[in-house]
């Protein structure tokens, strides 16, 4: 097995000032499409235009008053003590610093779009309080600089890599939309840093950090600086986990002075030779980010495909129908370490004592979208479209200003809670890492939505935008967008301009479609297939139009028989989005115990544009069984007839818990 620093070599390289590379020249060689850069995609309106509206005008703000609320876990007023503006010791959790890195993140995605000199004040401001913070030597954590009794490095649940590692990601994000290098110096003073520590690989250090998300953000700043270090070490991050043999865990005994060692974070088996997803499901996710991005850049098969492997593990036994990942609360993993917030067995997806943690569910949005990159097979868009749509979305209020940690697939009343899950959602929490990165990710949507690749353009998520880029290998493009998705399945784009030399343009055709329709000019086109794509390929001429049409029927899944919690029920899906049945919605008197799907349930969709912000609901008659004196019994008798019927709507999944408190289910029994 050959490491990725044995890949890359121990060459020596000259440190050129940063200043001096382009914010948006990295090419990633092992991609099958390069990402666009910084402005070259707007949304113009529809769905994801409202939500980015929504993160500049409400998320961004109301974002900033939780931060600096004094209940509130992570907290902006550590940066003022750490700046010397302020007297007073650290408050909130060790993780606190990373949550506010990832604000700063959302506020630089959003001014790349639409260069709010407000917005480029508010994060001058906080980017000269962590330069101020920052130690000489380039340390910087406020849970330990500013508590005598902690030291650097002493505990992985300090969290210095995780929050390290978003201050590294959001300073090259705020570099690519600014062209700034303030928050840069401070991310390369840091990164060289964790070179100086971390390249001998220190024995005590081998299981060292907890939220792996150092990798992403090294390789992210090795893509806006080009030193070719901070990709090595990211490459060491990975080689770290799995490299030093943890102990058996037993019951009733701690090991190695951690109550939570080896699968809890991917530390018990290295990550090249790991056959399925273990432990926290997000320090998983972020995992396998970072080796992703590890492998855009190196190309190294061996640890390609183990990803492929864990991709496997996670979408065809351990993913929610939401997209959504995190069965457990606590557990133990199959090699029996004790775990948390972590996955469970195979098909072992419970729905209403799901964990799924938002942070979770974003990372294995994030995951596919990295896998798609390196290889342009459609089923990762699937996932990641999943994602977004469904569990990315769930956490957050219509108005974008309450948030929640888990998201269930059902909702009982008078049933108990586990930890971090709660009835409605909140402003403020001890555990915040939640809503920061919707708003990153809801802000950095649009960045998602093509993709570029000699002589091609490929368009993964619909909805309306504009595109105005240099295609490789033929010339500068522009092209607008237009359609109502997830609502409605016509996509059109407008050739606005061409350059003369032919390009393909590939849309993804989602998994769930039946079929689609393609037509240029009005004319219908045969498009080839490849690997989920549909490819049209020619000399686009300024007004050219292209019109995709996806089926958009209700659609009927069941689990498979393994899920034993999802036995005899289905769950509804109509395009990309997955649906769920509220209490609110049924007559008083029923409930949603009593509600059964029948099999040839037919299916009536209306748009409401004064309910949940503007949603498709799916109507039917569905049946009511009736009540029994043994209702309240473990087990009773099955009852084979129903009482008649009821009317029922079904609301898009993401918009539950928006009105009152209220019973839900996703799977509803069908008879």
């Amino acid at each position: 097995m050959k490491s990725v620093v044995a890949l890359l070599g121990w060459v020596v390289f000259v440190v050129v000032p940063f200043a001096t590379f382009s914010a948006e020249s990295h090419v990633s060689p092992h991609q099958r499409f390069q990402v666009t850069e910084m402005g070259q995609v707007v949304w113009t309106g529809g769905f994801w235009g409202e939500r980015f509206e929504l993160c500049h005008d409400t998320i961004l703000p109301e974002m900033k008053k939780a931060l600096e609320d004094p209940t509130n876990g992570a907290r902006l007023s550590n940066f003022l003590v750490g700046a010397g503006l302020e007297q007073g010791k650290h408050e909130g959790t060790n993780w606190g610093d990373g949550d506010c890195y990832k604000w700063i993140e959302a506020m630089a995605h959003v001014y790349s779009v639409d260069k709010d000199p407000a917005l480029d004040r508010e994060m001058d401001y906080w980017i000269d309080l962590i330069a101020r913070t920052q130690d000489d030597d380039g340390y910087i954590g406020t849970q330990t600089q500013l508590n005598p009794e902690k030291q650097r490095w002493g505990m992985r649940p300090y969290h210095e890599l995780y929050n390290m590692g978003h201050l590294m990601t959001a300073a090259a994000v705020h570099h690519r939309a600014t062209g700034k290098d303030n928050f840069l110096k401070v991310a390369v003073k840091l990164a060289d840093y964790l070179d100086s520590v971390f390249r001998p690989r220190p024995d005590k250090l081998a299981h060292f950090g907890w939220n792996p998300s150092n990798i992403m953000g090294l390789v992210d700043l090795y893509r806006v600086t080009g030193e070719r270090r901070y990709l090595e070490l990211a490459g060491i991050f990975v080689d770290m986990r799995g490299s030093k043999r943890w102990p058996t865990w037993q019951w009733g005994a701690e090991v190695a002075d951690d109550p939570h060692p080896g699968d809890q974070n991917q530390d018990r088996v290295a990550l090249r030779k790991e056959t399925e997803a273990v432990g926290h499901a997000v320090t998983a996710g972020y995992l396998y980010c970072g080796a992703a991005d590890v492998v855009a850049e190196t190309g190294e098969k061996e640890l390609a495909d183990a990803l492929e492997r864990i991709w496997h593990s996670i979408a065809d036994e351990k993913m929610y129908v939401t997209g959504a990942i995190g069965a457990y609360h606590h557990g133990v993993s199959s090699r029996n370490d004790k775990v948390h917030e972590a996955f469970g067995r195979p098909f072992e997806l419970p729905n209403r004592t799901a964990y799924n943690e938002t942070c979770a569910n974003i990372s294995n949005g994030m995951f596919n979208r990295r896998m798609l990159m390196l290889t342009g097979e459609g089923r990762f868009g699937d996932v990641m479209e999943r994602v977004v749509y469904n569990s990315g979305l769930s956490p957050m209020s219509l108005d974008g200003t309450q948030f929640c940690y888990c998201n269930p697939l059902a909702r009982h009343y008078d049933l108990p809670l586990l930890n971090h899950d709660t009835e409605t959602r909140w402003r403020t929490a001890r555990c915040y890492c939640c809503p920061p990165n919707v708003a990153r990710r809801l802000a950095g949507m649009h960045e998602w939505a093509y993709g570029l690749s000699e002589g091609a353009v490929w368009l993964n998520l619909y909805g309306s935008s504009r595109l105005d880029a240099p295609v490789p290998g033929a010339g500068e493009v522009e092209l607008v967008q237009q359609t109502d998705y997830p609502w409605a399945g016509r996509v059109c784009v407008t050739i606005k301009k061409s350059p003369g030399a032919p390009f393909e343009l590939r849309w993804r055709i989602p998994g769930w479609a039946e079929g689609f329709e393609l037509a240029v000019n009005g004319k219908p086109v045969a498009a080839e297939m490849e690997k989920g794509y549909a490819v049209v390929r020619r000399i686009w001429k300024a007004g050219d139009e292209v019109v995709l049409e996806l089926p958009m029927e209700v659609a009927i899944w069941e689990a498979h028989p393994r899920v034993e919690e999802a036995r005899n029920q289905v769950a509804v899906s109509r395009g990309p989005l997955i649906y769920c049945l509220e209490s609110i919605d049924l007559p008083d008197g029923v409930s949603i115990d009593d509600v059964v799907l029948p099999r040839d349930a037919e299916w009536t969709v209306q748009h409401d544009s004064d309910l949940l912000g503007g949603v498709s609901v799916l109507k039917t008659e569905a049946l009511i069984m009736s009540p029994t004196d043994e209702s309240q019994k473990l087990y009773r008798r099955f009852r084979s007839e129903s009482k008649g019927t009821v009317a029922i709507q079904m609301i898009p999944y993401y918009a539950w818990n928006n009105r009152e408190k209220t019973e839900m289910s996703v799977w509803l029994p069908v008879r």
